[in-house]
């Protein structure tokens, strides 16, 4: 048998264990726990390698932390919150009137700590709640510190009625040579049961490949 028959015939195989893992995990109902592990044999299948994640987000009430935190449940990666120096004040009114001086001023509050080795990672979830129609300061700050060429930003917001608001935009503005997704937009007070929405995001992401594979 020559190389190339041989390597075809492996590759055959292979795709034939990857289909036996999907439908076996669409007959028990796990199809989304099991993205990660199945893009992972993919990736050994097919030599590409699994691109490394990391789950970065901004949450002052807590809200983009539970999100977060469901994106985790489901993708794995590494995980990394992002947090100012000089916290905001617990009364919301007062950090209205902050978060409108510091998108006026363009001001990028100070963060206490870094990310190590982030040249690393390929595909970044950035969460953020939305101030004013767009991404919260300290993420501003965070998306200057580093150089997001050529990595792949996946935002995710909550709000109280903006949607996506500018943030997509004010994103490649302070990252323009990075790939910027598709993200997902979550009312505030539907977090703890927004499970399902963001399996259904992340399940329609894997399916193009744009998380795990090239």
């Amino acid at each position: 048998m020559s190389n190339e028959t041989k390597d075809a015939t492996e590759m055959d195989l292979s795709r034939r264990n990857l289909l036996k893992l999907v439908v076996a995990g669409l007959l028990a109902g796990v199809a989304a726990p099991l993205f990660p592990y199945l893009s992972s044999t993919y990736a050994a299948a097919t030599g590409t390698g699994r691109k490394k994640v990391l789950i970065v987000y901004y949450s002052r009430s807590g809200n983009t932390r539970e999100i977060a935190n469901q994106i985790h449940k489901s993708v794995g990666g590494d995980f990394f919150e992002i947090q100012v120096v000089k916290p905001y004040p617990e009364d919301y009114e007062e950090v209205k009137k902050i978060a409108m001086q510091e998108q006026q001023s363009g001001f990028k509050p100070a963060l206490k700590t870094k990310v190590e080795n982030f040249w690393s990672y390929d595909v970044i979830f950035v969460g953020t709640p939305i101030w004013w129609g767009t991404i919260a300061a300290p993420v501003k700050s965070f998306l200057s510190e580093y150089d997001f060429s050529g990595k792949t930003i996946v935002p995710f917001t909550t709000h109280g009625g903006s949607g996506l608001g500018r943030s997509v935009a004010d994103i490649s503005k302070l990252c323009p040579n990075s790939i910027l997704l598709d993200g997902i937009a979550i009312w505030g007070r539907n977090v703890k049961t927004a499970q399902n929405e963001v399996s259904e995001w992340l399940q329609k992401k894997s399916r193009n490949n744009a998380f795990f594979n090239p």
